[in-house]
């Protein structure tokens, strides 16, 4: 039985990325495996999971354009610019109009500099950030360079604010909302994320837990090794969806 390849997996919320890929690993009995590109636990939707020689694709998965839908309130903030810590009030003395949203949404488009939250896991000194933070220790990361190719708004009323959008390497979605809500003078949190595709990898073809539990032959919800390679060779940037009025 072939087992290299990979598993277009969709992952619930509250649930973190190597949890889901250790349950996973429980079901196939594929103890050479990984994924790529963390979902917090928060977030729910598309984590690739390589499976024996596919743990090679790994970066070139790392690589390919990833579209999100996600939600947002911008009369409050957090410690992580995310709801998983206590929610901040924003004290805001207008709330700014849709085409005030659509003007600020603009300028986050193309390569931008992008400031990663102190809460998140990239290594300072050899250690998370999100782990200095909690001794107390004041995280200042550097700005790096992220691609964002389109942000879609799909609701705005304040103070919610939902919109897709298809990004890079590296992208924080919650530091976008963060800097959309202080060029608009007002507050910035994330609420939802879903992560609807990875490179060619999409939502709605993605298997669950109980898909894999009730198959005879889980291997037919792999995607052989050879057909992943040449799928991401196609490298798609993801089409925008049209704009929604209103």
């Amino acid at each position: 039985m072939a087992t290299d390849g990979i598993i277009n997996f969709n992952k619930p919320v509250g649930i973190t990325s190597a949890k889901a890929l250790y349950r996973v690993r429980k079901i196939t009995g594929v103890r050479k495996s990984g994924h790529a590109g963390t979902l917090d636990p928060g977030a729910d939707g598309v984590l690739v999971l390589c499976l024996g020689k596919a743990t090679k694709l790994t970066e070139a998965l790392m690589d390919q354009p990833k579209v999100y839908r996600a939600s947002a309130r911008l009369d409050v903030t957090s410690e992580s610019f995310d709801s998983d810590r206590p929610l901040i009030q924003v004290p805001v003395d207008r709330p700014p109009t849709r085409d005030e949203v659509q003007k600020a949404c603009a300028r986050l488009e193309g390569t931008i500099e992008q400031v990663p939250p102190a809460v998140s896991a990239i290594k300072v000194g050899g250690r998370p950030a999100y782990k200095r933070q909690r001794a107390g220790e004041t995280v200042e990361l550097r700005p790096r360079p992220v691609r964002i190719y389109w942000i879609r708004i799909r609701r705005y009323q304040w103070p919610r604010l939902d919109f897709e959008m298809a990004c890079g390497r590296g992208t924080y979605v919650r530091a976008l909302i963060r800097d959309w809500g202080a060029a608009l003078d007002v507050g910035g949190c994330l609420t939802a994320l879903t992560r609807t595709q990875v490179g060619p990898f999409r939502l709605s073809e993605a298997t669950t837990f109980e898909m894999l539990e009730a198959a005879d032959d889980w291997t037919y919800l792999l995607t052989p090794l050879e057909q992943a390679r040449s799928r991401l060779a196609e490298r798609p940037v993801p089409i925008p969806p049209p704009p929604i009025d209103g």
